[in-house]
């Protein structure tokens, strides 16, 4: 007699990917994310296409994934553009990317699915779904409802050195507490820090 196979179905992930300052902020007062860009190197590239390399799905805000479709689509045929971002780029503009918003009627960057549903279905859904891990970037409006819902399984924090004093906080509001277990730190010689953290759900 065989025996009896036991079958574990693992859900996808949802990460959310973040750069921080010291103080608490994802965004100045304006939105602005200036304070960060000086800080971005070869190093940092490096570890954040192997970090995406991990996913297949982007899910995005509507402001964030304007922005995004406003740039990545022409950043790999541009010259000036440096070679060692070419693998990230490819997988910005290939892999699927989930845009939530009410008041969009149309997605054109390439492999977008536009959604009106409600968030936590969506996310849901799309954790149901074969494939790799869902990649959020920025979109803060939508991280904090991902993060009230508990939906979040993985945080990646890019902790940045700069001391901001006001701007938009990422955690405020929260009504519960979030219990989190460091899974990877890293620190670049730009003196950001990658904090990897894992919920427990």
């Amino acid at each position: 007699m065989s025996n009896p196979v036991c079958l574990f179905i693992t859900m996808r992930k949802l990460i959310v990917s973040l750069n921080i300052t010291l103080d608490g902020f994802v965004a100045a007062e304006d939105e602005g994310l200036d304070w960060h860009y000086q800080y971005w190197t070869d190093e940092i590239a490096e570890t954040i296409t192997e970090l995406l390399s991990r996913a297949d799905t982007i899910l995005l805000g509507k402001n964030t994934y304007r922005a995004m479709a406003a740039y990545w689509p022409f950043q790999a045929k541009c010259m000036n553009f440096p070679r060692t971002d070419i693998a990230y780029a490819d997988m910005m503009n290939n892999y699927q990317k989930v845009v939530m918003s009410s008041t969009m009627t149309s997605a054109l960057w390439n492999n977008s699915l536009l959604v009106k549903g409600n968030l936590k279905q969506v996310v849901k859904h799309l954790k149901k779904q074969q494939g790799r891990d869902i990649l959020t970037y920025g979109s803060i409006s939508v991280v904090k409802k991902l993060v009230a819902a508990n939906l979040v399984d993985e945080y990646q924090f890019w902790i940045h050195p700069v001391i901001l004093g006001n701007g938009k906080a990422l955690f405020n509001g929260v009504k519960s507490h979030l219990l989190l277990k460091l899974v990877l730190k890293k620190v670049f010689s730009s003196g950001v820090i990658l904090m990897v953290y894992q919920s427990h759900n």
